[in-house]
Order: C-alpha cells, then sequence, then structure tokens
C-alpha cells in the first residue's frame, strides 16, 4: 500500500525556520512530480510548491525567496526547508505525487503554525 507520510510540522515564531519532509512508503510508478500544498482555515488549498522529475522547481509567488523545495536522487523523499516564516504560512501543509497517468496520491498533512 502507498503512503505519503509528512513530518516537521511545528509552532514557530515569525521569522523562524521550518524543514517538512514527505517520505513515499511502497512503490509509485512514474512519478512525473511531487509537490507542497497547504490549507488555511476557511480557505481553500493551495499549491505551494512543486517539483518535477527533471528537477524543475515552481513556487508560488508569496513564498518565493524563502522557501526552497528539494528531492533525493531516489525520488522517494520530498522536502520543503521554510525560511523567514510569516503568520500567513500558518496552515496543514500537505504533500502530494503525481503520475505520469496523473494519479494523484496525498498524505495526511502536517500542522505548521506561526505566531507573530
Amino acid at each position: 500500500q502507498v503512503r505519503l507520510v509528512e513530518s516537521g510540522g511545528d509552532l514557530v515564531q515569525a521569522g523562524g525556520s521550518l524543514r517538512l519532509s514527505c517520505l513515499v512508503s511502497g512503490s509509485i510508478p512514474d512519478i512525473n512530480s511531487m509537490a507542497w500544498y497547504r490549507q488555511a482555515p476557511e480557505y481553500q488549498r493551495e499549491l505551494v510548491a512543486v517539483i518535477t522529475k527533471a528537477g524543475a522547481r515552481n513556487y508560488r509567488d508569496s513564498v518565493k525567496g524563502r522557501f526552497v523545495i528539494s528531492r533525493d536522487i531516489a525520488g522517494n523523499t520530498v522536502s520543503l526547508q521554510m525560511n523567514n516564516l510569516i503568520p500567513d504560512d500558518t496552515g496543514v501543509y500537505s504533500c502530494s505525487a503525481e503520475t505520469d497517468s496523473r494519479r494523484v496520491y496525498w498524505g495526511q498533512g502536517t500542522q505548521v503554525t506561526v505566531s507573530s
């Protein structure tokens, strides 16, 4: 059974840093991209960062220059380094893996809370 398990969420003061990790257990064939999403209370889920199997990265504008998404060589772990956190970064962060056939796998999420 395939599972995506996130870790690293925490309560942190504004200006602080966190590193989120997402481990893929089980086998997912032909992963095309992996991504981090977040959802704040009463808001829609939004894409934070994505990395393709070719290593291309894209970020939402509000996190550019502060967040870095990375992936290990084996492709079964994706991380999100988050620096200079602000209260608007608060939310449940979930990772996803999308295959070449557009099937998407999701993790359960990890809570990030940034206090002012």
